[in-house]
């Protein structure tokens, strides 16, 4: 995306912003308009649930924030440059909901592998592999395949990979939404305490499920239908950190009820 003038002196006077959406608009090639007058501004160290309906161009937002695909009017700039040039100097990682490991390498080269594209030596990738690798708690898990991983020890293998680059927002794209509940909240928990260590990075993530939004986020973003958007904003003013008794408290149902209800008008 190359920036006007008036957008580059936006980016320069948003620099110290992680994320700043200006308008963004998104129509595909065969006249679908996925995103339509998006605005959103993310500082450092917010952690952001983006709730809707499918197809309402969640997933859309996040591709051209990582720089996958480009908005077709407005502009997005990551730490004041070009979602590509982010990219490139590594400021950026993304989690899918598919885990995306490669079933032949041990864990230790999984979550590596993007410090061995960018030629990082072999001591630095196995120290750096190392640490993510026990932030997720599977240290003692550097030379086993793939195939032999439950689902949530999979995604945790993911969020290492993402992590090993030390980016300043990292986007999740559902990446509980395959799990059981069980093991989607031991993964929430887990993420927040992750979260926590680095309050530097910011985090955007995408989920159906209300409940987990108000459980993990400093903010709930709601999207309405096609075309997508961005229609209300709600603060998750409770303190961090967050466990399972949260969960329990009237005040977090609260909010989920306020979240539903925003979603179903």
């Amino acid at each position: 995306m190359q920036l006007t003038q008036n957008q580059q002196a936006a980016a320069q006077k948003d620099s110290r912003s992680m994320l700043v959406i200006d308008d963004v608009g998104k129509i595909y090639p065969n006249g679908t308009v996925a995103v339509q007058h998006a605005n959103l501004h993310v500082g450092e160290g917010e952690f952001l649930c983006f709730v809707g309906p499918s197809g309402c161009g969640k997933s859309t937002i996040f591709n051209m924030i990582a720089g996958l695909t480009e908005p077709t009017s407005g502009h997005l700039t990551v730490l004041g440059t070009s979602p590509k040039e982010a990219r490139k100097q590594n400021e950026i990682a993304f989690v899918f909901q598919e885990h995306t490991l490669l079933p032949w390498a041990k864990l230790i080269d999984n979550v590596t592998m993007p410090l061995t594209l960018r030629g990082v030596s072999k001591k630095e990738r196995i120290t750096e592999g190392e640490r993510v690798l026990e932030l997720v708690g599977l240290k003692d898990y550097m030379k086993v395949l793939p195939r032999e991983l439950s689902g949530g020890m999979k995604m945790r293998v993911s969020i290492a990979r993402a992590l090993i680059s030390r980016p300043k927002l990292l986007l999740m794209d559902e990446p509980f939404g395959a799990l059981d509940e069980i093991t989607r909240q031991t993964l929430q928990n887990e993420l927040l305490n992750i979260w926590e260590q680095d309050k530097k990075m910011s985090v955007l993530f995408i989920t159906h499920n209300v409940f987990e939004s108000v459980f993990l986020s400093t903010k709930v973003v709601v999207m309405t239908p096609r075309p997508g958007k961005i229609s209300d904003f709600i603060d998750i003013p409770f303190a961090y950190p967050r466990d399972d008794e949260f969960r329990t408290q009237p005040e977090f149902g609260e909010y989920v009820r306020s979240v539903s209800n925003v979603l179903n008008h």
